[in-house]
């Protein structure tokens, strides 16, 4: 099967979207279907042999975070060209609402077409002020795809219809051997990973809780993997703790791993706009135990529980005392372990693409031909040209609130 797939955001930049498309693409190549990924991305070098460039992007907030996207003619002028080129038998969108290459091929593209929902943001202003663009080509999008049943739900808010839950999966086998630091111990590293410059991954909050741990743990690392300031960290903690805190900035995907197997707990404080959880089923696949957040995304990874511990989201003492009694408790730590490596195997890509395969042929039962320009692409473009629908009202509309 010949399958095109659109990534909304930069690929140079690291985010959970990302790497779904990525883990999606190489598992479909390994069952041996033709797969090319349209992204937009800053570093051209970063880009696999599978993707094709969609251009250069510029930073919008958007879904309650800073977005790295491109959304303009020459996007539309590069989409039409890779559709024509690329004679799909299947157009995987994601993010289909979001201002970049997935609207611009919906626009420009008819047949079958799947998009694929990650956002459980339940106010999106763009898409309340983007509906004479939206509509459209919602309509023709005729498998929906939700990561979490939280995305399902900020879907059908904003569309109606409904869309069929695949969860997010893991490259089981890209962790479960993956090599420590050589610099940490094991026993002795706490490890937070995400953007340490956007507040809903809650670092603030684990920084509360940490004075506590440390005091009862004096040889405890903390480990800060994930782009932001280090100044601006260090400042929200007492200048005494700072030789216990390490910095990482941004890894690769297979330091990232390396990362996880180095860590006594892998804390998760996120306060909210996750519909899922993939980076709790990465650290499980390592082998290291999970605290996070009793998020709803969360909770469902996690099971309520059974495969890694829950603290209440935005609470610095329970995250404190909930640390310190895993930190104690080595038997509590080990069954954790166990459990979280099953767990992760239960979303393994090899499993997942299956479901995803079984919605391309679904798909393309009901269309029956292959994917084909739409004119009222050619007609979006040419109005962008000219003038005529103004570009500053479409970035400006999806500005969030």
């Amino acid at each position: 099967m010949r399958i095109g797939i659109v990534c909304p955001y930069d690929w140079s930049v690291p985010g959970g979207v990302k790497q779904h498309i990525q883990d999606l693409s190489e598992s479909l190549l390994e069952l041996g279907h033709y797969v090319n990924v349209l992204t937009p991305t800053s570093d051209e070098s970063a880009l696999p042999s599978y993707a094709t460039n969609a251009g250069s992007t510029i930073a919008l907030p958007y879904n309650g975070s800073i977005a790295r996207i491109k959304f303009d003619p020459a996007a539309f002028t590069r989409t039409r060209n890779w559709l024509r080129q690329g004679q799909f038998d299947i157009l995987h969108l994601h993010e289909p609402n979001s201002p970049s290459p997935s609207i611009i091929a919906a626009w420009s593209a008819r047949g079958p077409i799947v998009g694929t929902h990650h956002s459980s943001n339940e106010s999106m202003y763009a898409v309340r002020n983007m509906q004479f663009l939206l509509q459209p080509m919602m309509e023709k999008v005729i498998a929906r795809i939700a990561v979490s049943e939280e995305a399902k739900k900020t879907m059908i808010d904003h569309y109606g219809g409904d869309a069929i839950v695949i969860p997010n999966g893991v490259r089981v086998k890209n962790f479960k051997d993956a090599k420590p630091l050589p610099d940490f111990d094991k026993q002795k590293t706490v490890l937070f990973v995400g953007r340490l410059d956007e507040p809903r991954k809650g670092v603030q909050v684990l920084l509360n809780a940490m004075p506590k741990v440390f005091d009862q743990f004096p040889d405890l690392k903390l480990l800060l993997v994930g782009p932001g300031e280090v100044k601006d960290i260090l400042k929200q903690i007492n200048i005494k703790y700072h030789s216990q805190i390490e910095f990482k900035g941004f890894v690769s995907s297979d330091a990232k791993a390396s990362c996880f197997a180095s860590a006594t707990i892998y804390v998760a404080p996120n306060l909210g706009g996750e519909s899922f959880g993939i980076v709790l089923l990465e650290a499980m696949a390592t082998g290291t135990p999970v605290l996070a957040s009793d998020l709803p995304a969360f909770k469902r990874v996690l099971d309520d529980g059974n495969y890694g511990q829950l603290f209440n989201t935005n609470d610095s003492d329970q995250l404190a005392s909930s640390l310190i009694e895993l930190l104690k408790d080595k038997n509590r730590r080990e069954l954790l372990t166990q459990a979280g490596i099953d767990r992760a195997n239960q979303f393994d890509w090899t499993l997942i693409v299956r479901q995803i395969l079984d919605v391309y042929e679904s798909v393309k039962s009901v269309e029956g031909r292959n994917v084909r320009e739409d004119f009222r692409g050619q007609l979006y473009g040419r109005l962008t040209k000219t003038g005529r629908l103004d570009r500053r009202r479409v970035k400006d509309s999806f500005l969030t609130e």
